[in-house]
């Protein structure tokens, strides 16, 4: 479930957390709709990216 939406975000977003995420995703899946990307933090937090191909927009 998605608990918060932010825009433009590099660091964690858990509670207690300021930490840069990591440049490279842990897991990306990509569709003709866009590209969903996991990035774990050393907190143990994961972070979901979405975004558009441009196509789309």
């Amino acid at each position: 479930m998605i608990e918060e939406l932010t825009t433009g975000s590099d660091t964690c977003e858990a509670p207690d957390c300021d930490r840069t995420l990591p440049d490279e995703p842990s897991i990306v899946f990509e569709t003709a709709a866009g590209r969903q990307s996991a990035y774990e933090c050393a907190c143990g937090a994961v972070t979901i990216t979405v975004s558009r191909t441009e196509s789309t927009r």
